[in-house]
This record gives structure tokens, sequence and C-alpha cells, in this order.
């Protein structure tokens, strides 16, 4: 860590299996020394063509007085042509970067550093991949704005700034979205922000602690279900997850599988009196199958089969009349 509790890495360590590294240009005559190394693999007869329009430029610049700086000019333009055309070029490209980063990286400009801030979630070799920041970039030709693009286009990305610190070293500064709670929709888990802004598939039992909403919409209502839940008091530890019905109202399932059925107006309202019920009647340690508050005073409770008739043999008989 840096003085601003960065995570700095050397750009190699940070890549490590993502990408080989590429070796760095001794100088100019390194890059000279390669691209001649690819033009001797190339056809004899192309070659040949090659050189001898090569050297009757050079005669020519020679025959007219041309300085030898300029020659080597001519000799370097003619062989690059060649070689672009020869499809070397093409393959130099892909295997050190642009001809600038290759430049710049041999005039010690290449990003040898990495400094990251705020990431918590995100691996710092995902934030160079989603980047574009390999080892053939240099900072003199990276795009900060087309970076910072990039990494915000991320999910769990809220915000980002990008920094050049020159001669070798990148700075990111990212704020991360943070996981709020569970949505489920169509059979598929999604952690969400708190703005209800998906950030990723659920894919990780550190987070399954987080508040749980299923349906349509509902990670966009997370903010009133947990209002909902608070509103419970001491009954909101039991609380599993949040249905929402028809984009309307919620219904509440404990962890012992009773539906708690809230109505659309005053909720929190209806789970006031559901942690009230609970404490004071011990109404959750009946055999109940679900608790009905959406009719405005009343409270309907169903209970499982095997309750209803237990509850139905305890009851005094009622003697039947015969016919008067």
């Amino acid at each position: 860590m840096d003085g601003g509790r960065r995570l700095l890495r050397s750009l190699k360590e940070a890549l490590g299996a993502l990408a080989p590294t590429r070796p760095a240009f001794a100088g100019a005559a390194g890059a000279l020394a390669a691209t001649s190394g690819l033009r001797a693999a190339a056809p004899a007869p192309r070659r040949r063509r090659r050189e001898a329009r090569a050297s009757r430029l050079l005669r020519y610049a020679q025959a007219h007085g041309v300085g030898s700086a300029l020659a080597v000019c001519v000799l370097g333009g003619a062989g690059a042509l060649g070689a672009f055309h020869g499809g070397e070029y093409q393959k130099f490209v892909a295997e050190n970067g642009s001809i600038g980063d290759s430049i710049a990286r041999a005039m010690g400009f290449g990003i040898e550093a990495v400094s990251i801030a705020g990431a918590r979630e995100l691996h710092e070799s995902e934030i160079l991949a989603a980047g574009g920041i390999d080892s053939k970039s240099s900072l003199l030709f990276v795009d900060v704005n087309a970076v910072r693009a990039r990494l915000a286009a991320m999910p769990l990305v809220q915000d980002v700034s990008v920094r050049k610190l020159f001669p070798n070293r990148l700075i990111v500064d990212i704020t991360e979205r943070e996981p709020f709670a569970i949505w489920q929709k169509g059979g598929v888990l999604k952690l969400v922000a708190s703005d209800g802004a998906p950030i990723a598939e659920m894919h990780d039992a550190r987070f399954a602690g987080l508040p749980f909403v299923v349906g349509e919409g509902a990670n966009l209502r997370i903010a009133e279900f947990r209002r909902i839940v608070e509103a419970a008091g001491d009954l909101q530890g039991r609380v599993r997850a949040g249905v929402l019905i028809g984009q309307r109202r919620w219904n509440l399932v404990l962890s012992s599988g009773l539906e708690v059925k809230l109505p659309a107006l005053a909720p929190e309202a209806a789970a006031a009196q559901l942690g009230r019920l609970a404490r004071d009647s011990r109404l959750l340690d009946k055999d109940l199958l679900s608790v009905d508050f959406r009719v405005p005073g009343r409270i309907f409770a169903r209970m499982t089969d095997e309750a209803a008739a237990a509850r139905a043999e305890n009851l005094p008989h009622v003697r039947k009349r015969g016919p008067a």
C-alpha cells in the first residue's frame, strides 16, 4: 500500500497469468533489429526486390547530397513500408503493441506500476483487463478517458478516476457499488446495490446474510422492504425474504416457512402488529401456514392440516338434535 492506502503493484506482477509478459525494448536499435529479423523470414524473391529498392533509394540520396541521417530515415521508411505490405507490421503490433507504445516504452514511459485504491470486491487483474492495460501499454499513449469509460461500464463500479503519474505509473481510484440485497427474478439470484442496480449474479456465500427479495421490480423497492422489516422489531431476524406481489404489496416469508401477507397500504404498521403478536401472544409458536393482514382491522390465520385436525378434536362436540 502506498501513502493513500492504495494497492501498488508492478504491472508485470498484477497481470500475472492474465497475459504473457513481453520483453521491454532495449532501445530503438532493438526495435530495428526485431523488425529486421522479421523481414529476413520473408520469401527470397520478395526480400531481394525490397533490398534492391532500398539500395536504389540510398544511391539516389547519396548522389544528391542528402545527409546520412536522412538516408537512414529513407531506408527505415522503405523497410517499414515493405514490412507493412508483407504482414510483418501486423505481427509486430500483435506481439509488442503499437510503434508509438514501443518507442515510448524504450524511452522509459512504459507502465511499470499500477496504483489501485477503493477496490474491495474487484480483483486487480479484473480492473486491468477491463481497462485494457497490459504489458504492451505505455503511459505516454494510454487514453485515460477511454480507460475510465471502460471501467465505469463494469456493474460493480459506481465511480472511477484514472490519472497518469509520469514517467511510469498509473493511478486508478474506484468507488464500488456496495452489495445491498439479493434479488431473485426468473430463478436467477443477483446482487443489487442500494439504488436497485444489479451488480452481478450471486455466487458467493459471503453475501448470504443480505436481505432477500423476489419478484419483478422488487430490486427497486428494497429500501421500502427494509423499513417493513425494521418495523417488525425483534421479529426482523426471523424474516427470510420479501416477495413483491403484482408490484403492489409485500409478502414476508419467515425462517419457519410462515407466510405473512401484508396490505398495500401501511405495511409497516401491519409488520409492527405482527411483532407485537409474536411477543405478547406467541402467535408464531403455533402451527400456522400464513397470517393475513390485508383486510383492515382483521387478521386471518391459516393452520396446517395437522394443527386444524388437532384443534377440531379438542373442540366440544355439539349434540345433534333429533327430529321434532
